[in-house]
């Protein structure tokens, strides 16, 4: 396994982490992931850690919070050899306190977190969305706050927009408090907008990516063709709505070429998928899932090698897609490139 920093901070996490939205599996759409109890995740656990991942990812809304309680039970007795990341922010209930990132709200989950973790300290706590009735230097603060407090070890965002991030990250800075050191991002083959303005904006501010759905909600696992009906025990079934949408010509064009590296490389479809994010810039480590040893297996076979740089390119080529206003205006002139050089 190889490990990396995550942004710029001195926390080492491994290239792959493991999800653990299929624990738990209550409500439609978790259901549909999966429903793994403690008994399973801890088998799912052992072999992660038998591969030297350190990082497991939940959140709050996951399963109703059976996620984080499933996990703590099968991490429970090696809380020192991994490293437990948990999200909030998102609404868990209807009631008025029940979403957001205010002051009350922020330390309630993290205390709600620790209860169903089993632990007392989180090693990344992210904010699953940005909360724009809540003023930033109140989010800023609140997290250091619970930093200070050993509470969490290091404080995160997920699907921030560049100035929501931008905006946290120059708080923090003017108050001198603790920084978000991650960005928790939806980035695959078939999923490439985070290049656009995070990406280049996580690489000047030392803010590392978290990839989920590295392979495109399901839509990278080999298993959708062209021209064939979604497999039988797809999720995407009953979940295509509530993911990230793409083109079927754009999906099928990338898999078209997946599916010519994995005759000449003799790696899996989704281990090519993966691999590719892994030698993109800021990528700091890609999530995995499964539902099964087997899917674990053959998702932790995503490292110990690499495409060539003709194949990275072809990929490269397949899922390209314009990018749209301002980012593209003036790419093709003379001078663009000297000026705004290309993370990528």
């Amino acid at each position: 396994m190889e490990y990396r920093q995550l942004g710029a901070s001195g926390q080492a996490v491994s290239a792959l982490s493991f999800g653990a939205g299929t624990f738990g599996g209550a409500g439609p759409l978790f259901g549909a992931w999966g429903s793994t109890d403690a008994r399973e995740a801890r088998r799912l656990v052992d072999l992660c850690l038998d591969a030297g991942v350190t990082m497991f990812d939940t959140a709050d809304v996951y399963s109703d919070g059976a996620s984080e309680e499933v996990l703590g039970q099968a991490v429970k007795g090696r809380r020192d050899r991994v490293l437990i990341s948990t999200k909030s922010g998102l609404p868990t209930g209807d009631g008025p306190s029940d979403a957001g990132t205010s002051r009350a709200r922020l330390i309630r989950s993290v205390e709600a977190a620790l209860r169903r973790l089993g632990t007392d300290y989180l090693d990344l706590f992210q904010l699953h969305a940005y909360d724009a009735a809540t003023p930033v230097e109140e989010v800023v603060s609140t997290l250091d706050d619970l930093v200070r407090a050993g509470k969490i070890r290091y404080p995160g965002a997920s699907n921030f927009s560049g100035w929501q991030l931008m905006k946290s990250l120059a708080v923090a800075d003017r108050d001198h408090r603790t920084r978000y050191v991650a960005h928790q991002v939806y980035y695959s083959l078939i999923g490439r907008d985070y290049e656009w303005e995070l990406l280049p904006l996580g690489l000047d501010q030392g803010v590392g990516a978290v990839v989920w759905s590295p392979l495109g909600w399901g839509r990278l696992t080999g298993r959708v063709r062209r021209g064939a009906p979604l497999p039988s025990g797809s999720r995407l079934h009953t979940t295509a709505e509530f993911g990230p949408p793409v083109r079927d010509e754009d999906l099928f064009t990338v898999v078209d070429v997946l599916d010519a590296l994995s005759a000449e490389t003799g790696r899996a479809v989704p281990q090519i998928a993966v691999n590719w994010l892994l030698h993109r810039p800021t990528v700091a480590t890609v999530i995995i899932g499964a539902r099964t040893e087997a899917q674990l297996r053959q998702n932790l076979g995503a490292v110990g090698w690499s495409l060539t740089g003709e194949q990275r390119a072809r990929l490269d080529a397949a899922s390209h897609r314009a990018a749209p206003y301002p980012y593209f205006p003036y790419q093709r002139q003379e001078g663009f490139a000297r000026l705004n050089p290309s993370p990528v």
